[in-house]
Formats: structure tokens, C-alpha cells, sequence
């Protein structure tokens, strides 16, 4: 840190942010407190029976009480699949493998190294920013995988690592929704949308919602997102950082002939290995493909079979190539080393699966999402203010709530026919929903994987906890959140259409 330099209020306030956070008890300590709060909570509530209407279903949605008979038996009963079935552990395991054996064969070495002496520097924060946009056609993979290469790469090149995990995660993270082409997050909101305009007082609209409804719009968050990224990156976070102090494992040199060979090799197996796994899905009779719904195939809700491969098999022939791997001890030996080093997150991921599943099984999550839609629906606010609270309000039950098809599953019945009353589509509900949903998820520590990104940075720095992650991450959360808005407000001047014939407004006269 800058100590002996004057620093300014924003320096300052994160630094007081860090302060108080890292104050908190280590992230596997916090999260088994969480969970026994959660216990005791869960009693409260249910004993002055605390209640909501689920607007899904219509019915009452109670607090189940961990505290009871039936609770305890719930906690023992789950005790252990809570933690097999936590979804980050298996695909962060799995996808750490394959990038294992990449690292240790000095695959990834040798990419740094040749980019590093090919690529200026001042581009790199903008492509990690980018790429972390654009991994959300991989669903989370960017989490386990781009993230902490951001890291490897800046170390690599001489700079702060945690200010190139921090670039990865504002990207991949706050930048969720934005994206060049479709994800698969587009039909799975698009079709809860359509499920709650058909419940609307004007159901015929259902069948004018496309997938595509938000495709325009958020085209255009990939331009302003990297380069938001970028400026907070170089602007805020790496001068707060300072210089790392920190061992680097190894100095960056020129490529000699054999690893140049080697890289050759190992692109053209990953090109071939891409070719192979796409014949999973290009052809109607492709084993993993919906020819219903292409972007709703199985092969991309599968995808970290395809990323263990992607990053395993180049590692390998990259390997053997250089002679740095000879036999199948090497890789082993190279798997298990890897494994070694994922010791604090598999503990971390224990405790942390242990609230995520009590949280949910209380209903308490649901319940404060229905409360902060109901609250919204009474300031009765009825005109472009009602835009900028909606954000708000979704934008702090994302600190609560993770999933954002759980929380629109929720939200949409409620907010989509609000909206419509007051004259925007259900496709802008959409979008601006994802906004507030993207922007948070930076500084929420019941994120799934903000967990795992404390793990990744604690390789760096063995003191990062909460405080360090939330104070590092909230210039991007704070930025990405006034320069959406910004462009929000300028779209819905101009009266641009967010997707192909799609619009801003909803004209309810033509609908009844």
C-alpha cells in the first residue's frame, strides 16, 4: 500500500471497508456461524409465523424450522450431501485438473511468456475484462478458470495478482449478463418472463417475447463494460494494491525453439479437440443437442467435461513435447499436486454448503424476495423513478439471493404485470432486472463463488478475507452500476430498441 503518499476519500472508505470486513472471522468460521444463525433465526420466525404469498403458486410460503424435530432430522440427513451436492465443489475439482496439468506441464507459462512479449501492456487489463463478459457463454466456468488466470497473468507480468483476479471477477461476475452472442441465460429468463405475462392481465402478449428480447442492449454493455472495467482496473484498484511484495514463482523469458514447438502442437490438439467436442452439438443428430432449442442443449449445461478436456489434452501434448512430461507418473503426480493445493477451499466449501442448503430449505431467501416486491408495489410510484427503485431494490436481494433464475422465478410474477400497468414491456422489466442482478454480485458473500474467489486470491496473499475482497471489488460493483444506468436512461431517451422488434414501452390498450 501507498502508505506515505496522501490518499484520497475513495482510497480511504475502502480501505475502512477492508478494516471492518477483515475484522470478520475467517470466510469457513463466518459461514458456520451464518449456518447456526440460520438454525436460530429459522426457530424465530417460524414461532411468530412469519408468512408471504407465493405469487407463483398462490400459496403461503412459511419458515421451516431447523429447530424442530423434523429440522434437526433434516440437518442430519443432509449433513453430507449438502456439501457433495454443493454445485461449485465438483466443477471447480474437476475444471482444476485439467488447468493443473496445463500449469504444471508450463503450458500456461509459456502462453504468458509469449504473450507478454507480443501483446502491449496496456491491453491486458481491457482482453481479461472482455474475456470475463464473454465467459458467460460457458455458464460459470469463468469463475473457476479465468479468474484465476487473471491472477497467474498479471503475476506473470510483473504486476499485482490480485489486481488481475479482481479485473477477471468485475468482468465475469458484474458483467454477467452482457455478452456478444446469446447464453443460455437468455431463454431461461426469457421463458420465466413468458410465464408471468400469460398469469398478466394481458396473456396474448406472451407470444410476442422472443429470446432475443435484450440482445441489443446488452451487445452494447460489452463495449461499455470493458472499458469501464479497464478504467476502474488501472484507475482505482492496482494503484490502491500497490506493488506486490509477494514471491513470483518464476521470471518471464523469451520462448526458447522447443517451447515454441510445443505451444504449435499443443493449439493444434486443442483445435482438434474443439472440433471433436462440437460434433457433440453442430448436427441434428448430435448426441447433445436440442434441435428444439439449440441454445437450451444439454451441451451447454454440461460444459465442464469440455473444459477439462479443452485445458487437459494441450497441457498433456504440450508436456510431452518439452519432456516435461515423460510418463503417466508425471501426471499423476502433476493431478496431484494440483489437488494438494485446493486443500482451503474444499474446507471453506464445507461450511459454505452447509448455510447455502439451510438457507434455502427455511424459505427465508423467498421470503425476502416476495417482502421486497411487495414493498416496491406500495410506494406506488408509477413513472421512470419506479425503474431506478426496481434496480435497487433487486439489486440488494441479490446480496441475500444468488441465482438469478431463482430470483426472477420469484420477482417476475410480481414486477413483470407492475411494470406493464405502468407502460414498460415485460421484455425492459427483463433487462433491467438483469442489470441489478449482474452488478452486486461482486460484493455479495452468499454468492456462490465468492468463496472460491477468496481461495484463489489467498494463494496470493494468505490475509484477503471479506473485507479485502468486498473493498477490492466495490469500485467495479459502484461503476459498472452508474455507467448501466447512464446508458440506460440515454437508450430509453433515444427510444432504441433493446432487441430485434422489441421495445421499451407496452401499449395495454392494445392488449385488453
Amino acid at each position: 500500500m501507498e502508505d506515505t503518499q496522501k490518499r484520497g476519500w475513495v482510497t480511504k472508505a475502502l480501505d475502512v471497508i477492508e478494516r471492518v470486513g477483515n475484522k470478520l472471522p475467517h470466510p469457513a468460521t463466518l459461514f458456520a456461524i451464518l449456518a447456526g444463525l440460520i438454525i436460530v433465526v429459522s426457530g424465530i420466525m417460524a414461532a411468530i409465523g412469519v408468512t408471504v404469498e407465493d405469487p407463483i403458486k398462490g400459496e403461503t410460503v412459511t419458515v421451516f424450522n431447523l429447530m424442530s424435530s423434523e429440522g434437526i432430522q433434516y440437518i442430519f440427513e443432509n449433513f453430507v450431501t449438502n456439501f457433495t451436492g454443493f454445485a461449485p465443489l465438483g466443477t471447480v475439482l474437476v475444471t482444476m485438473l485439467g488447468i493443473g496439468v496445463a500449469e504444471r506441464s508450463g503450458l500456461i507459462s509459456a502462453m504468458l511468456r509469449g504473450l507478454v512479449t507480443s501483446v502491449p501492456s496496456s491491453m491486458i487489463t481491457a482482453a481479461l475484462v472482455f474475456a470475463g463478459i464473454m465467459s458467460s457463454m460457458a455458464a460459470d466456468a469463468g469463475y473457476v478458470v479465468l479468474v484465476p488466470l487473471g491472477a497467474v497473468l498479471y503475476a506473470g507480468l510483473g504486476r499485482h495478482p490480485l489486481a488481475g483476479l479482481a479485473a477477471a471477477f468485475a468482468g465475469v461476475s458484474a458483467g454477467f449478463s452482457a455478452n456478444l452472442s446469446l447464453t443460455a441465460l437468455d431463454p431461461l429468463l426469457a421463458d420465466l418472463t413468458i410465464e408471468a405475462v400469460k398469469n398478466s392481465a394481458f396473456p396474448e402478449y406472451a407470444g410476442q417475447i422472443q429470446y432475443t428480447m435484450n440482445y441489443f442492449f446488452m451487445l452494447a454493455s460489452v463495449v461499455l463494460l470493458t472499458v469501464v472495467g479497464t478504467w476502474v482496473t488501472n484507475r482505482f484498484v492496482e494503484p490502491r494494491l500497490g506493488n506486490y511484495q509477494g514471491e513470483v514463482e518464476e521470471e518471464i523469458n523469451y520462448l526458447t525453439k522447443a517451447e515454441k514447438k510445443g505451444l504449435i502442437l499443443s493449439f493444434l490438439s486443442l483445435l482438434v479437440t474443439l472440433g471433436l467436442l462440437s460434433l457433440l452439438i453442430a448436427f441434428e443428430w448430435s448426441p447433445l443437442r436440442n434441435n428444439e432449442d439449440v441454445l437450451m442443449s444439454p451441451f451447454f449445461f454440461n460444459l465442464v467435461p469440455s473444459i477439462f478436456l479443452a485445458f487437459f489434452i494441450p497441457g498433456l501434448v504440450y508436456g510431452i513435447v518439452t519432456k516435461n512430461i515423460k510418463n503417466d507418473k508425471d501426471v499423476a503426480n502433476q493431478l496431484n499436486e494440483t489437488m494438494e493445493t485446493m486443500g482451503s477451499f474444499i474446507v471453506l466449501s464445507f461450511f459454505a454448503a452447509q448455510f447455502v442448503g439451510f438457507f434455502a430449505k427455511t424459505n427465508l431467501g423467498r421470503i425476502l424476495a416476495i417482502k421486497g416486491a411487495e414493498f416496491l408495489d406500495s410506494t406506488g410510484i408509477n413513472d421512470f423513478r419506479v425503474v431506478i427503485l426496481f434496480i435497487i431494490v433487486a439489486s440488494l436481494i441479490n446480496l441475500v439471493m444468488g441465482s438469478a433464475s431463482a430470483k426472477w422465478a420469484i420477482m417476475a410474477p410480481v414486477f413483470v404485470p407492475i411494470m406493464m400497468r405502468i407502460g414498460y414491456s415485460p421484455e425492459f422489466t427483463t433487462l433491467i432486472y438483469r442489470i441489478a442482478d449482474s452488478t452486486t454480485n461482486v460484493i455479495s458473500p452468499l454468492m456462490t463463488y465468492f468463496a472460491i474467489v477468496i481461495a484463489f486470491a489467498q494463494k496470493y496473499d494468505k490475509r484477503v478475507g471479506i473485507g479485502t475482497l468486498i473493498s477490492t471489488m466495490l469500485p467495479y460493483s459502484i461503476a459498472f452500476f452508474i455507467a448501466w444506468l447512464i446508458m440506460l436512461i440515454i437508450w430509453v431517451v433515444v427510444g432504441l430498441p433493446i432487441g430485434p422488434d422489441t421495445g421499451i414501452y407496452f401499449d395495454g390498450d392494445m392488449w385488453k
